[in-house]
């Protein structure tokens, strides 16, 4: 691992920014970079992540279902261009300047998902928000419980992302 200190923070412009880099062997995807930077400057806290494949991919769109409980285990790598869609739950989320990648598994997708709806059912003023967000949420729960199905879609026009199990369904990307 790489790791340069004492750089220049975009953002609170101090020398307080820490670059790492990595190369790791991910079984089934092969050789990526994993990038980061993080302020340490206590009032700033300044945080970008991004991963990216030695080899390069196509645009890809890939898709799962999850089917059962242990399929909360299988790996996933999301680069910052990705978006990731529940179709189900008619809920997203797409890239923008503070998008990062990651590496995580299935449950850690769905737990993402979970905090925007904790967020909006503690924060809206609006009570059919808090509703809605409550009734995904319940959904969500069965999910992780093994109770109910739901797929997964992540579009991503770098191809640095993927999932990484059995009956994963991976296309072209229409751009």
């Amino acid at each position: 691992m790489e790791e340069l200190t004492e750089q220049i923070c975009p953002f609170c412009h101090n020398k307080t920014l820490v670059l790492h880099e990595d190369l790791v062997d991910i079984p089934y995807f092969g050789k990526t970079y994993v990038f980061s930077m993080s302020c340490q400057d206590s009032d700033c806290n300044y945080f970008k992540a991004d991963v990216e494949a030695e080899e390069t991919k196509d645009p890809c769109k890939i898709t799962f279902a999850i089917k059962k409980e242990e399929d909360l285990n299988i790996r996933v790598v999301k680069s910052s261009q990705a978006t990731i869609k529940i179709p189900q739950l008619r809920m997203s989320v797409t890239p923008g300047p503070g998008s990062n990648g990651y590496v995580s598994n299935i449950e850690g997708i769905l737990n993402r998902f979970k905090k925007i709806l904790e967020d909006e059912r503690d924060l809206s003023e609006d009570d059919s928000v808090k509703k809605h967000a409550k009734n995904l949420l319940k959904k969500l729960w069965k999910i992780k419980q093994g109770d109910m199905e739901l797929k997964i879609v992540i579009e991503d026009p770098s191809g640095n992302s993927a999932i990484l199990g059995k009956d994963v369904i991976v296309e072209k990307l229409k751009v």
